[in-house]
């Protein structure tokens, strides 16, 4: 009688990866982005809100204690740059966990219990994806005072209609498989289905979507930030540090 060892399916996923030199740089760009904006405050040479007008457009590598050289009122770019970075990122977070949570909700509510609530879940996600996201966005922000949290819950929560689409998508297809109709038989209830049995199945998705919002909402603080209804000065943002620098 032999016995069969199988090498772990991660231990192939992370094999494959070290494997691959463009996602291996990409997740060592990341990495170090993370971990300077994380510890800013032990790795920015200056205060971030820090001026010195005699210092004004300070060209970069000018002097060595301002590398990236100064703003139009004397802070140091670096060490804005390494704190914006820390602002930005947590929208990005923030953002991220209620995009999924909102959409992971609503279809897995759509998928599952379809009939009439599907239909009204879905009309009112074709809704939402009428209108364009920059709209939104400053419609909501026009009446909400901006905070970091308030404008990570606004990027949240008009960002969620396309994970709601594939986990929807998902379900449809899961609910129709056996495991699932052996736990109707066994009596377990909706939400235990839901919840228990549906959703740790669409964990994969899940998390393609959640690494691609982060993205995608550290670009709306961007461009928001830009138009001026993002993070407010004097606190750094990437966003913000874009529209100074389109100043004269």
């Amino acid at each position: 009688m032999s016995t069969t060892l199988t090498r772990p399916k991660s231990a192939g996923v992370i094999r494959r990866f070290t494997r691959h030199p463009l996602a291996l740089l990409g997740f060592i760009a990341v990495a170090a982005l993370c971990v300077a904006a994380l510890f800013a405050p032990w790795i920015a040479p200056h205060d971030p809100l820090l001026l010195d007008t005699k210092l004004r457009f300070l060209a970069p590598f000018a002097r060595p204690d301002f590398l990236l050289g100064t703003d139009d009122i004397g802070r140091d770019t670096l060490s804005r740059l390494l704190h914006g970075g820390r602002i930005s990122l947590t929208v990005g977070l923030v953002a991220m966990f209620t995009t999924v949570l909102t959409g992971a909700v609503i279809g897995l509510a759509s998928g599952y219990l379809g009939g009439i609530i599907d239909t009204l879940l879905m009309r009112f996600v074709d809704t939402m994806l009428c209108f364009p996201q920059i709209f939104l966005l400053l419609v909501i922000a026009a009446f909400v005072p901006p905070s970091l949290i308030s404008i990570a819950l606004i990027f949240g929560l008009t960002s969620w209609m396309e994970v709601a689409r594939i986990v929807r998508a998902e379900i449809l297809h899961l609910k129709e498989q056996d495991f699932i109709a052996a736990a109707r038989a066994l009596g377990a209830s909706t939400p235990r289905i839901m919840f228990q049995e549906l959703l740790p199945n669409i964990v994969a998705p899940l998390l393609v979507a959640a690494t691609l919002r982060v993205a995608s909402a550290v670009l709306a603080e961007s461009y928001i930030s830009y138009l001026g209804y993002g993070v407010q000065p004097p606190l750094a943002s990437w966003g913000n540090m874009l529209t100074n620098a389109q100043g004269p």
